[in-house]
């Protein structure tokens, strides 16, 4: 059953920028937004497509405009075949939606910093802002979420900010609700914490959880609830494709991995010995298999073993989720809705804000949330029209503190 949106939100458009825009889950994105609402394919893996969000008041499918940033070239129609060669697309959907990845591939803007870009952190922060204000301009959209499903980078080790950062500070500066579906830094970086603040924008992040992480939020409960002593958990990945690729660095997968032992020490109480490998594998492509050993001890100290093994597509478990956050964070910000969004913590590895680490527990947060998006909720919406989060909203008969005017950002995003 899908949620059909509310008035609110029937006749506005809402702009998606995708920084990677050209990767893999990006073009799944933009080719399983097309297909769904064409009515090709099912909206399977939607959350935000059953019936708990139905009166939630989200923007239609059929109201997101895609744009983005990327550093390569190779275009989307282009990508989509490749990804339907592949196995990821199923055979002949790039050609049905041959025209809404043509007119995506039209709105994505060379990224960066490029191998001899010689332009500082103020000069790409102010390009990208830019672009995202112009697309927002051009495509007439009442406002615009930045969504980074780029390729993992390493931890920065100075203080210069990496090219996540970059993004996330110009999405601050362009005024839009900002979503790190990547480990990557993205608001984390210390020189944008005050901005981002100051901002009044929703954000959400950090690394999506698809696969090993998902299956480990629900398992990792299970052993706490039932009093069974976990003594080990290990894991190892074999995966190709450019996430293969960014994580054959050790320090891009040690990024990845810290999210995914997070989720088990917060779930089980405490660490646990063991480790996840992560091996490039290209001939996988965009597949990927995940296996799981987990040790643990039962009544009078019996020894016992769980071991589990995921076998999927990344593209395919990202892309919608990507979709439900995009249209989630957008509506929170049409309803004045601020700072971090802890409530989304359903959809990441290591999310931002407080909340619980069970998946079943994060799921009842994420309802609620939902209740609180609903036209009837005590929350006003904010003044649209330029993609901002201008003017001030109530949230339960309090007043909630909404930036009106930019200021806190300019001068002060990567510096």
């Amino acid at each position: 059953m899908s949620a059909s949106p509310s008035a609110s939100s029937r006749g506005s458009r809402t702009g998606v920028w995708l920084i990677g825009a050209r990767g893999s889950v990006a073009t799944t994105v933009v080719a399983g937004c097309a297909a769904v609402t064409a009515g090709l394919h099912p909206p399977t893996g939607m959350v935000t497509e059953t019936p708990d969000f139905a009166d939630a008041g989200l923007p239609a499918l059929p109201s997101l405009v895609f744009g983005g940033h990327d550093t390569v070239d190779c275009p989307l129609p282009k990508r989509a075949e490749a990804l339907a060669a592949g196995g990821v697309l199923p055979h002949g959907l790039p050609s049905a939606v041959g025209a809404e990845l043509a007119a995506a591939d039209r709105e994505i803007r060379p990224g960066g910093p490029l191998p001899g870009d010689t332009r500082d952190e103020e000069e790409l922060i102010a390009a990208f802002a830019a672009d995202i204000t112009d697309f927002a301009r051009r495509s007439g959209v009442e406002r615009t979420v930045v969504v980074n499903v780029a390729s993992t980078e390493p931890a920065p080790t100075g203080g210069a900010l990496p090219a996540s950062s970059l993004y996330a500070a110009a999405a601050l500066r362009a005024d839009c609700p900002y979503v790190n579906f990547t480990p990557s830094t993205g608001l984390h970086h210390p020189s944008l914490s005050v901005p981002a603040e100051a901002s009044g924008l929703p954000h959400a992040g950090r690394d999506g959880k698809t696969g090993q992480t998902l299956l480990r939020s629900v398992l990792g409960p299970m052993f706490a609830q039932r009093a069974l002593a976990v003594r080990a958990w290990s894991g190892t990945n074999l995966l190709g494709g450019g996430d293969g690729a960014s994580l054959a660095d050790p320090a891009a997968a040690a990024a990845k991995n810290a999210g995914k032992e997070r989720v088990l020490a917060d779930t089980l109480g405490a660490p646990v010995e063991g480790e996840v490998h992560i091996d490039d594998v290209p001939a996988l492509g965009d597949w990927k298999t995940a296996w799981d050993h987990v040790a643990f001890d039962g009544f009078l100290g019996a020894r016992m073993v769980l071991q589990t093994t995921w076998q999927g597509c990344d593209s395919s478990l990202a892309a919608p989720l990507v979709l439900d956050l995009a249209r989630l964070v957008a509506r929170a910000h049409q309803r004045g809705v601020s700072g971090p969004l802890g409530e989304l913590g359903f959809f990441f590895k290591d999310p931002v804000g407080d909340g619980p680490s069970s998946l079943a527990e994060q799921y009842g947060e994420l309802k609620r949330f939902a209740a609180r998006l609903r036209d009837d909720a005590a929350v006003a919406p904010t003044a649209g029209g330029d993609g901002g989060a201008n003017g001030s909203a109530t949230e339960n008969g309090e007043a909630v503190a909404v930036r009106s005017d930019g200021r806190g950002v300019e001068g002060g995003a990567g510096r």
